[in-house]
């Protein structure tokens, strides 16, 4: 008789596959710790190497290192001083005027400019005007007497003729308008200190400025450069040693006659205009 086994036999075992896992994360440290810290190293010997380098002692010679300065300088751009370059170009063609007997007491002082090639002088009319005689003197030294040939005193613009003249004339070269703030400069000689060169700006346009007897003189300039009495009639000048106008007066709010900083000239377009036209 067959025997039965009635327990089931045990199923065959299958390996099941272990699930996909990604690579484990890398640390804090090793990501970011690691390479900065590297990163820091480099710096830190670059630094070092730069600073070996800069104490390097050095061994240039003192020539080898006044030739390096030449060489500097050589190369640098020195704004040039034109104070002297202008006095010296406008002063050939100023003038000393005194009117009335030398040492009278009702006698004055001016300065002029020439503005033609045949002498011809244009000051302030309020320096000439009603005295006699006229006495001019250029800065070769010539003196001469002169009289006056034209005569605006709306404008206070005179021009006078010197009798003698001498070897050279040089007349002044004639500039245009100028704009505040320009470099302008007064030529003359105040308080008979005569050549005298002052520096300033201009401060000021279309000034009014009233006149003694109730005129007005209209459209000046005004500036800063010092001018005191005697130097009515003298150039103003712009940095190309240019006249750009006649200095006529000054203010002083104490009621001096000093300066005190505010002096104005009648334009050269105006002072031309009344001289005739002068060569420019």
């Amino acid at each position: 008789m067959p025997v039965v086994d009635d327990e089931p036999e045990a199923p065959e075992a299958v390996a099941v596959p272990e699930p996909e896992q990604s690579p484990p994360k890398r640390p804090f440290w090793r990501r970011v710790l690691i390479p900065l810290s590297l990163w820091l190293i480099a710096i830190g010997l670059g630094a070092v190497a730069a600073l070996l380098f800069l104490d390097r002692e050095d061994t240039s010679t003192p020539a080898e290192v006044d030739a390096a300065i030449d060489e500097a300088l050589s190369t640098t751009t020195i704004p040039p001083d034109r104070g002297p370059a202008i006095f010296g170009t406008i002063i050939q063609s100023v003038v000393f005027i005194q009117v009335g007997e030398p040492g009278s007491a009702t006698g004055s002082i001016g300065t002029g400019v020439i503005i033609n090639a045949d002498g011809t002088i244009m000051t302030s009319n309020h320096v000439v005007d009603g005295g006699q005689p006229i006495t001019v003197t250029f800065t070769d030294g010539t003196s001469s007497s002169a009289q006056i040939i034209e005569s605006r005193p709306e404008l206070d613009i005179a021009t006078i003729a010197a009798n003698t003249l001498p070897q050279v004339v040089v007349p002044a070269v004639l500039g245009g308008s100028v704009p505040v703030g320009a470099e302008v400069y007064a030529v003359g000689n105040p308080l008979g200190l005569g050549g005298s060169f002052s520096e300033g700006v201009v401060s000021g346009l279309d000034r009014t400025l009233p006149l003694e007897d109730g005129q007005l003189l209209e459209d000046l300039i005004q500036f800063d450069a010092a001018v005191n009495p005697g130097s009515s009639g003298g150039p103003l000048v712009n940095a190309n040693a240019q006249v750009v106008g006649i200095v006529t007066a000054l203010v002083n709010p104490t009621g001096s006659d000093f300066f005190a900083g505010i002096g104005f000239a009648v334009p050269i377009e105006t002072a031309g205009g009344a001289a005739g036209g002068p060569e420019q």
